[in-house]
């Protein structure tokens, strides 16, 4: 996937959604557009809601060759036939899902905006590394994953990159020659047809 003439989309849910409304919105995105991945990134910590999430967004992602990851929660996606796991803390926890895991799993690393975290990552065996936010919010510490992060990355270490946060088109486009995948989530989900929001960051990517 790296090296690619242009970046894939690698897709995040929400952090709240109803699931049963959700379900058809994530087919018609996945049916409209080439997507990469999926990560199921809910804030909540209710197991139940979880475990159905999980099992939805397999389904609908698999009947489409869609690869799935669950952020953070090593044992769901174990469980739920899921293809690996996103973790959030760096490169901390790389080893150890690795090791809960198995060699054939997706491991990927949100590392901020640390080239450092980013490089242990990937010596620790993750599959991606995600640098991020790109864009500036009211959240966070204002601290940016800035475009030069991004084009080191590219040109010295071969392990894809995402891009994520607070993304819009011109930012993606302005990142499209130097990551792998350009991660989008709330960007599209909160507007009212997301299938057709995501349109303008794939003509933006080229």
């Amino acid at each position: 996937m790296a090296g690619s003439d242009k970046p894939q989309i690698y897709l995040l849910t929400p952090p709240e959604f109803d699931l049963s409304t959700f379900r058809d919105q994530l087919s018609a995105v996945l049916d409209a557009h080439e997507i990469a991945c999926v990560r199921l990134s809910m804030s909540t910590q209710d197991e139940i809601r979880l475990s159905r999430a999980a099992d939805a967004l397999r389904e609908a992602a698999h009947a489409r060759d869609v690869t799935v990851v669950i952020e953070s929660h090593l044992v769901f996606a174990r469980d739920h036939g899921l293809d690996g796991v996103h973790l959030v803390d760096g490169s901390r926890s790389v080893r150890k899902a690795r090791g809960a895991l198995g060699k054939d799993a997706i491991v990927g690393a949100y590392c901020h905006a640390s080239r450092h975290d980013g490089m242990n990552a990937a010596e620790s065996g993750a599959n991606y590394v995600a640098f991020g936010p790109v864009g500036a919010s009211a959240l966070g510490d204002g601290t940016l994953a800035e475009p030069d992060l991004f084009a080191w990355w590219s040109e010295m270490i071969e392990l894809p990159v995402v891009a994520e946060g607070n993304l819009d088109a011109s930012l993606a486009a302005s990142l499209a020659p130097v990551a792998d995948f350009i991660g989008i989530g709330e960007e599209v989900w909160r507007q009212d047809d997301p299938a057709r929001a995501l349109t303008g960051f794939v003509h933006a990517l080229g």
